[in-house]
Order: structure tokens, then sequence, then C-alpha cells
């Protein structure tokens, strides 16, 4: 008979302990995937996949040492405590590793009413072909789309469960439901392609597969024709589909671990204005059915809301155990970690305050600039903050959009394009990043 979660965490702790280890946690993974694209109306590619990992940090002092498997056998868990301690043995000690206290530990782990886990039936590997193939000819029906490169759906179930020596024992199932279609306009060198896709909680909440496929289709028929914009200074709004890597990027920075090794630009900005007056960035990890809500973090800590910018003015960093002793402040419940290593400073969700026009008023006011709808590639300096990419959309000219740009760079310092946003009001409130498009002024733009 197959072993439950709690049991397979609980054998790693008592062969832990076995092996000579003065603390030490496990955590458990179980997942279940099927995925289903089509091409053409016929099925291109199906995979489905099952497996339990399992992972076991020990700490032998303040030596740490961390192991995984994909086998759940007692000699494989034995075998695993027995190199995990001769690891830690050999490791450097580090003053800031280390289990929570247990008072620490959060009391509510029933995460039930956080909706992480859809009741219905998985959907059959007939159903998910059926849905992607419905985005498909939807596509395929909006004029000037020449062919769809991909439709895909996909469903998942996951199991998670941690326990630690210190008293933890806590564990949660999530669900996830995927649609999405890439859609091609033009041929040759005059190929231009978009997509659109959705990955929700529950099932029921994914939009019909025939909208999927026709946002899709119209984003990518709106590109064609694409040419370089000019060069010179310019406002930029990043359209909501990628403002949310400018609010990744202020996240990366105030992440704990970061701060503690002096390689985040906002490593002096604690308590200083960092967004426009009155902006606010709201980590809520317990909000139903969103993709990163959870009651306690990797360390068995509990969750709560907290005002990551309040009004503009950064309040905190995102901590973990161990980077929290480093800068010598209490932890936020942001520990995240896979089954191979140790915890790690994460954000859950946030939500950042929407404006008071939608992206047609932003796009008026802009004037002559640049509308960001697709990123490529990424060179941002953590340390200093400096921001270069490259860039695809349309351009504005008049208040209006003029004509779809591509092969284009823009470039600024993320602690002045953040201090400088304005955001406008069409944020999708089911995202893990709820977050607008946003407009920065006087971004460098280097196109022809």
């Amino acid at each position: 008979m197959t072993a439950s979660l709690p049991e397979l965490a609980e054998a790693l702790l008592a062969a832990a302990k076995k092996a000579g280890a003065d603390e030490a946690d496990a955590i458990v993974l179980r997942e279940r995937a099927v995925s289903v694209s089509v091409r053409g109306g016929r099925l291109e590619h199906a995979e489905s996949a099952e497996g339990t990992d399992i992972g076991l940090r020990v700490l032998v002092g303040r030596r740490q040492a961390c192991v995984s498997a994909s086998e759940t056998g007692a000699e494989t868990i034995r075998t695993m405590a027995e190199r995990a301690v001769l690891m830690a043995r050999e490791a450097p000690e580090d003053p800031a590793v280390g289990l929570a206290d247990p008072a620490q530990l959060a009391r509510m782990r029933d995460a039930g009413r956080l909706e992480l886990c859809d009741p219905s039936p998985p959907p059959a590997p007939a159903a998910l072909r059926d849905a992607a193939r419905a985005a498909e000819a939807a596509a395929l029906e909006v004029p000037g789309v020449s062919q769809v490169d991909s439709a895909t759906a996909d469903h998942a179930h996951r199991e998670f469960h941690l326990a630690a020596s210190n008293g933890f024992s806590g564990g949660y199932a999530r669900t996830g439901h995927g649609l999405s279609c890439v859609a091609i306009t033009g041929s040759g060198t005059e190929m231009e392609r978009d997509h659109f896709g959705e990955y929700r909680t529950f099932r029921a909440d994914l939009p019909d597969p025939a909208e999927v496929g026709r946002i899709a289709a119209e984003r990518t028929v709106a590109r064609a024709g694409a040419r370089k914009p000019p060069t010179g200074a310019f406002p930029v709004l990043f359209d909501e589909r990628v403002a949310a890597s400018l609010i990744g990027h202020l996240l990366a920075a105030v992440n704990g671990a970061a701060v503690a090794r002096g390689a985040s630009w906002a490593r002096e900005l604690l308590g200083r204005r960092i967004l426009p007056t009155g902006l606010s960035l709201i980590e809520d990890p317990h909000r139903p059915r969103a993709a990163r809500s959870r009651l306690f973090d990797a360390e068995g800590l509990p969750t709560a809301r907290r005002a990551i910018v309040d009004a503009g003015v950064l309040t905190g960093w995102t901590l973990d155990l161990a980077s929290a002793r480093k800068l010598s402040m209490e932890p936020t419940g942001n520990a995240a970690r896979s089954v191979s290593a140790p915890p790690a400073p994460a954000a859950w969700n946030v939500v950042l305050d929407q404006g008071g026009q939608d992206r047609a008023g932003l796009i008026r006011d802009m004037g002559r600039g640049l509308l960001v709808t697709s990123l490529i590639g990424t060179s941002v300096n953590p340390t200093t903050g400096d921001y270069s990419r490259g860039a695809s959309g349309f351009w504005v000219e008049g208040g209006e959009i003029a004509h779809p740009v591509n092969e284009c760079t823009i470039a600024g310092n993320l602690i002045e394009m953040l201090a400088s946003l304005v955001p406008a009001n069409d944020a999708r409130p089911h995202r893990a990043h709820v977050v607008p498009s946003l407009l920065v002024e006087g971004m460098t733009l280097a196109g022809k």
C-alpha cells in the first residue's frame, strides 16, 4: 500500500534522528499532471506524469545539508538520512541556520477555506484535447491568421506535506488548470506571432476555449506589419500582461537574502519612498483560489497579510528565518523551498493599487511613446537597478495606437522607473500578482 505523505515525512525525520541529526525537516511532494497539445486539428503532443519526490534537510549543530530522491522505499530513506548527516558534518558553520522555535509555528493548518484544490473530477485527456481543438479552431476563424503554432490544455494536482523535528506537521493539496493558444500571421520574414492563455485553480473559472483562441488570434493579427520605432526618450506604457514583471523586479530587490548579501538596489531604501505617494503593494497569502496562497510557509511559520510598500514607502523585507537572523529582524513567513534545497525567501500573492483610468486613458495621456506588450530577454543589474530589455508592442502617436513595433530595446533605472509609475485600472484579479498596466515616463528607446 502506498504510504501517505505525512507517513513519508515522519519516516524521513525518524531516519535523520537515527543517523545522528540534531534537527531535521522533511517535505514530500506528490503530483499528477496531464498536458495535451493539438495542431491542425490533430493531437501533436500528450504527456502524463505522476510521481512522488521527497526531500530531507538535516542540521548538525549550525551545519546543514539537503538531499532528495524520487524513490520512497525504506532503504532509500535510510541511505538519504545517513548521506545527509555525513554532508552536514563537512559543511561550513552558519549561525543563521536552524528550525523555528515551536512558539513561532503556525497554528492554522487547514487550508480548506483558501479553496486551493478543485473538488471536481480531473478532466479526461479527451476533454483536454477537445478544449485545445476548440481554441485552435476559434483562432483560425479570425481573418489574417495564417496558422496556429499550438493550442494546449493541461491539468495538475499537487500534494505537499512538511514535517519537522520541532513538532510541525502540515500540508495541503493544490490544483491547476491551464489553456493557451499561440497564433501566427504572415509568412517568412513578415511572420508575427502572439498568444493568450489563462491558468486557474478551479476548472470552472477558466474562460471558454473559443475566447482563448479568439484573443490569441486578435493579438496576433494586430501585430501584422510591425516595424522598428524611433530612437529617443519616450514614455513607455507596460501593458497589463507584462507590467507584473516590473513589480517582480521590486520583489526581487526586497528579498531578504539579496539584502543580506548587499546585492540589492533597494538595500538603502527601507523606510523611504520607492513608489509614487499613495501607491501601495500588499501581500495577501490568504486569497481564495489564488496560485500562491498558503496558511504557512516552508518553515512552518504562519503567513499573514502585510504591506510591502505602504503609500509609496518601503516598509520591510521579505524574510525567511535565515535572512531574518542575518538582518536582526523578525521573519515574515515567506520561506519557500524545493525538495533539494534549503528554505529561501519568496513573495506570495501581491496586489498593487490601481489607478483611476483605463489603459486607453493612459494611452491618451502619454501622447507619443511605446505601448509594450511583450518583453524579450532580461538585462537587469540587481545591485544598481539598471534595466534594459528587448521589447515589442505598439507605437502611440497623438494619444492613439498608430502601428505595431518590434526589434527595439527599452532602458532605464528601476529606482527612477518605479518612482514615476502611473497605474491603470485593468488588473486581472485572479492572478497571483495583481498588477495593472503601468506608465513610466522618460525611458530610453533604441529602435531605428
